[in-house]
């Protein structure tokens, strides 16, 4: 019976011992009631330390999720006050398939985990939106705007127009123009919840403006926004014709060049003089010099493709693999190219360029 007793204190004092061995308490702070296709969301938690004064650290990990990533697994806890922190952790669905990670939170002291606690995951609900809508750019945002715009001729039927777009909480890393083919990511930077993308895009000449529209989270509706496509009047040599190839005045050259070599040569047979024979001559190797195709080169990886050939120039893109391209012109240590495999015109600098 005193052994029973004795057994029967022991766990009741380590019992006691356990619960005031708990030293960190976790709760959600802000949880999105629901997120949609490709939205990047924001989850904070917090944690009340009991006994902050014996933690040197506070370092968390992520288990048991399903379709999600965690962009900022390395966060940092902030101190808000004597015994409570908290972190801001971002993620990004896959699909509406996914499954929020359970967050273990472990206090750190003397490079060794004293304490570790488990906060279950909660269930968020998942929405597709605008799967029809062929304005819709596929970001969704707390806010978006245009910085800025700048159009420009980009060969005798198109024009290039470049755009600068600021958002907040966005996925601006997804944002696409639907129906246009040649269009892309010149830059983007990424300080989230801030981010920056650089976008260029081709479109007809006679397109005057352009409309797409964005999911706005703090309205909760579609935003849509508009970028005129101003042609602007600094057209110079180097950029009115883009594909010298394409131009019909140099088409119109060649053709004048032919008829002429074909009058003297007609002349030569009629009159059989030494002077059209002469003519005829040079007329013919001027004719298979202008005819000749272009020279073909490699423009190595991770090149910049600029609009215009001088240093301060828009970058039109950058090449993630070397591309075989045709040579179109050359300025200065600048040489314009066209892409056989993958098309696009440009000006590379001469260094990154090679031969084939």
């Amino acid at each position: 019976m005193k052994k029973l007793f004795i057994l029967i204190l022991a766990n009741i004092f380590l019992s006691i011992n356990i619960y005031a061995a708990k030293n960190i308490y976790l709760s959600y702070l802000e949880v999105p009631d629901q997120v949609y296709n490709n939205q990047r969301f924001e989850i904070v938690i917090k944690a009340l330390i009991t006994t902050p004064t014996t933690v040197d650290n506070i370092s968390t990990s992520f288990s048991n999720s399903t379709n999600i990533d965690v962009l900022n697994p390395q966060s940092q806890w902030t101190k808000v006050s004597n015994n409570n922190y908290e972190n801001r952790y971002y993620f990004k669905a896959g699909n509406g398939n996914f499954q929020l990670p359970d967050f273990t939170v472990n206090l750190i002291q003397d490079d060794e985990i004293t304490e570790s606690t488990v906060l279950q995951s909660v269930v968020v609900r998942y929405l597709d939106i605008a799967n029809n809508d062929k304005r819709f750019s596929n970001v969704i945002a707390k806010n978006l705007h245009i910085k800025a715009y700048k159009t420009k001729q980009y060969n005798n039927k198109d024009s290039l127009t470049i755009i600068d777009i600021d958002a907040e909480n966005s996925n601006l890393e997804d944002f696409v123009l639907k129906e246009i083919e040649e269009q892309g990511i010149s830059k983007i930077t990424d300080n989230y919840p801030e981010q920056n993308l650089i976008y260029y895009f081709v479109m007809p000449v006679h397109k005057k403006k352009i409309v797409f529209n964005y999911y706005n989270t703090s309205t909760k509706s579609f935003q849509e926004v508009t970028v005129p496509l101003i042609l602007q009047n600094e057209l110079v040599s180097t950029q009115t014709d883009l594909n010298p190839n394409d131009s019909s005045f140099e088409k119109y050259k060649k053709i004048a060049l032919v008829a002429v070599l074909l009058i003297f040569i007609i002349l030569l047979i009629w009159k059989r003089n030494k002077f059209y024979l002469f003519i005829s001559l040079i007329l013919l190797v001027l004719t298979i010099l202008y005819l000749m195709p272009n020279k073909i080169g490699v423009v190595k990886k991770d090149s910049y493709i600029y609009i215009l050939p001088t240093k301060n120039s828009t970058i039109f893109f950058k090449l993630d693999s070397e591309q075989k391209v045709e040579v179109l012109n050359q300025k200065k240590n600048f040489i314009k190219v066209m892409g056989i495999d993958n098309k696009f015109i440009g000006w590379v600098k001469e260094e990154n360029f090679g031969k084939n």
